[in-house]
């Protein structure tokens, strides 16, 4: 039908009821919408005329090659949340249920680290053949993956993961909160790589690398820099055949356009930076012609059927979902942390100093609403701009620093902290003797640190102290499930709510198809109410 300027035709609109509500939760069946009777009705099938509603099941959507290197039934992926609150638990839940889950391995020690790996090893070994190996893994096999946080503060942490990783086998991390690549991260991604019997090149280590920023992105789908290969090779760790294969293939095969999200985030838009990272790829790809072109996936708000919709519309080869697992009975936090995240809204979140990078003014998001900590944070961030020691604050300032942030002296909390650097990193304390500026530094990222650890311990007592990663999606999937079985955190598991986040990105994708062919749908059709597992599972089978 042509619609000139002159003439508008009244489109050809699906009402609602019940039945036609019905029909479209069901996903793998084809309809068609077709006049009668001067009304639109959904014929099943295919018709000669009207505007025709494909199928489309959960594991349609996304990148297949991203399904087939992962070995993955869905284009779903828990990212991980450090400090183990993305837990081996919820992993596994994943895992088991064909998606990708990260263990949260960032700001845990590393012994803490290799229980988690036993742990995960274990469940894979015992299924079969781990689902990290970059093979399609056989039925009942986990694939599951590991953090590795940029630690410019402690690049000795950053390498004793990586010397980890590479004793135990673990053959897929998630690289996050990077500014430049490293030498650890280049070590991982070239350990092993060779020259296959038909002449491709083999990575048996594979990076996903979570970026905000379009130069870092460029450094993630380039290959690695020359100087890290060529130390690499002085150090025995690459022949020079290996570093020419390196030379070949991206630092990383996919990359997760992060857009506002908890925790470490430039709070960008997801509509705007999604496409932009693919562009980039695209030209990166057209300049480099690799075998396979890296893919790009989105995270970040990623909390609700219409955002999960809108992300594979715009080209994700898969999702990255955050602060809706922390909410969920796997997530590593305590109940009140979960009924805290549960009653969020969407303005319940602020940017706060962060821990790892406190010096050079980088910044979290996290959960405002019944905590102090972000305007604690950001206080103790202006107090080390301004002064040059913590003897040099004001002695109001020091007082109320001391009874209500760290509830004891200064020089305690000096003495613990001291003790922690002589045992991780002495170049600290050496520096700190010297610099009473980077002493106080030490102490503030002391409070920091601990407050993402009390909400975790379950210290009630620091409840005003708390940091809690959270992203204004959290909001988002709490307006969405209110009223529902999913609105209180006991209801909240894991996969039910990937489940209903994949069905429902799935039904209003077929509703999309309408308005390809100039044909609507009364808006309620396109309602995603949550539904239980047991009457979604027949979509995930």
């Amino acid at each position: 039908m042509t619609i000139s300027a002159q003439t508008r035709t009244q489109p050809l609109t699906l009402p609602f009821s019940e039945e036609a509500a019905s029909r479209l939760r069901a996903l793998d069946r084809a309809y068609t919408v077709v006049p009668r009777d001067g009304a639109a009705v959904l014929s099943e099938g295919r018709g000669a005329e009207g505007a025709f509603i494909p199928p489309c099941l959960p594991g349609h959507l996304g990148d297949p090659a991203f399904l087939s290197a992962h070995g993955l039934r869905f284009a779903y992926v828990g990212g991980s949340m450090a400090n183990g609150i993305s837990s081996t638990e919820l992993a596994e839940a994943l895992g088991r249920a064909g998606m990708l889950g990260f263990y949260g391995a960032a700001g845990q020690p590393v012994e803490e680290v290799e229980k988690a790996i036993d742990r995960l090893q274990a469940v894979g070994i015992a299924s079969g053949t781990c689902g990290a190996s970059g093979a399609v893994p056989a039925a009942g096999d986990i694939p599951y993956g590991f953090n590795l946080i940029h630690s410019p503060s402690d690049p000795a942490l950053e390498t004793a993961l990586v010397d980890l990783y590479l004793q135990r086998g673990v053959r897929l991390i998630e690289a996050s909160a990077f500014i430049g690549l490293t030498l650890p991260l280049i070590r991982f991604r070239t350990a092993g790589i060779r020259r296959a019997a038909d002449g491709s090149i083999e990575t048996p280590n594979r990076v996903i690398g979570k970026i905000s920023r379009v130069e870092v992105a460029e450094r993630f789908f380039s290959p690695p820099p020359e100087k890290f290969l060529k130390e690499l090779v002085s150090r025995g760790e690459l022949t020079p055949e290996q570093a020419g294969l390196a030379a070949l293939v991206p630092v990383a095969e996919d990359v997760t356009a992060e857009g506002d999200s908890g925790g470490h985030t430039d709070n960008r838009p997801l509509v705007n930076l999604l496409p932009t990272i693919i562009a980039l790829r695209d030209r990166i790809q057209a300049e480099r012609g690799y075998a396979r072109a890296p893919r790009v996936g989105a995270g970040g708000g990623i909390a609700t059927p219409e955002s999960a919709a809108a992300a594979f519309m715009m080209g994700a080869a898969y999702l990255v979902t955050g602060s809706v697992n922390q909410a969920c009975v796997e997530s590593g936090v305590t109940d009140l942390v979960r009924r805290l995240l549960a009653a969020a809204e969407q303005a319940d979140t602020a940017m706060a100093a962060a821990a790892d990078m406190f010096e050079m003014g980088v910044r979290v998001q996290v959960l405002k609403r019944g905590t102090m900590f972000a305007m604690r944070a950001n206080k103790l961030y202006d107090y080390y701009r301004t002064y040059p020691s913590f003897d040099a604050i004001p002695a109001d300032i020091r007082t109320t620093l001391e009874r209500d942030y760290f509830r004891a002296s200064f020089g305690e909390i000096w003495t613990s902290t001291r003790e922690y650097f002589l045992r991780r990193d002495p170049a600290q304390i050496e520096r700190a003797e010297r610099d009473p500026k980077h002493k106080m530094a030490l102490v503030f990222r002391w409070y920091l640190s601990r407050a993402s650890r009390w909400p975790l311990a379950g210290d009630e007592s620091r409840k005003m102290d708390y940091q809690v990663w959270c992203g204004p999606s959290m909001g988002a999937f709490n307006e969405w499930a209110k009223g529902s079985f999913l609105e209180a955190p006991e209801g909240r598991d894991a996969v039910t709510v990937a489940y209903n986040l994949l069905a429902g990105a799935a039904a209003l994708t077929r509703l999309h198809a309408l308005r390809c062919q100039g044909a609507a749908a009364d808006p309620r059709l396109a309602r995603q109410e949550p539904r239980r597992r047991e009457e979604l599972a027949v979509f995930f089978s």
